[in-house]
């Protein structure tokens, strides 16, 4: 039985790496690395003591190794966080569909396909349809906006 079991470590290697796909730690490949080595090793009639050794020693290098390379080359500082979603709206230009109306001085404002209702930051402003306009802030589902500037960053201007 035991000349067997370099296939019993194939198909945990196999299963451990396809089950890579579907989490998002990026643990489980060096696991099946660590399989396909403790595999060959069975294969090359290396004991079973010494095939869980080969598998927990090639894992955890593996493993260790990938984060310290990560951690390295994180383009995030420790104080940093990650944008996603609504996070990243402030900064960004979007186009106004439909202009300010209403005591409020609400509109529709379009950045990156979705319409968002708006308010512009200066309370005398209006917003013309067609204009640009700057993300401010997001508060729940409303944006604050401004005037876009008319010169284009990292184009040179004539003096």
């Amino acid at each position: 039985m035991e000349q067997y079991f370099w296939i019993l470590w194939g198909i945990l290697a196999v299963f451990l790496i396809i089950a890579e796909i579907f989490t998002l730690g990026f643990v489980l490949f060096w696991f099946g690395i660590g399989a396909l080595a403790a595999g060959l090793a069975s294969f090359l009639g290396v004991g079973l003591l010494g095939q869980f050794l080969i598998f927990a020693i090639v894992s955890a290098a593996l493993t260790v190794m990938s984060r310290m390379i990560l951690y390295k080359y994180n383009p995030f500082g420790e104080e940093e966080e990650y944008l996603t979603g609504v996070d990243t709206l402030p900064g960004k230009i979007g186009t106004v569909k439909e202009g300010s109306k209403g005591a409020l001085r609400e509109a529709s404002v379009n950045v990156f396909g979705s319409t968002w209702k708006a308010f512009p930051v200066d309370d005398d402003e209006d917003l013309k349809e067609g204009e640009k306009v700057e993300v401010v802030s997001v508060e729940g589902s409303s944006i604050y906006v401004r005037r876009a500037a008319r010169k284009l960053h990292g184009w040179r201007h004539p003096d």
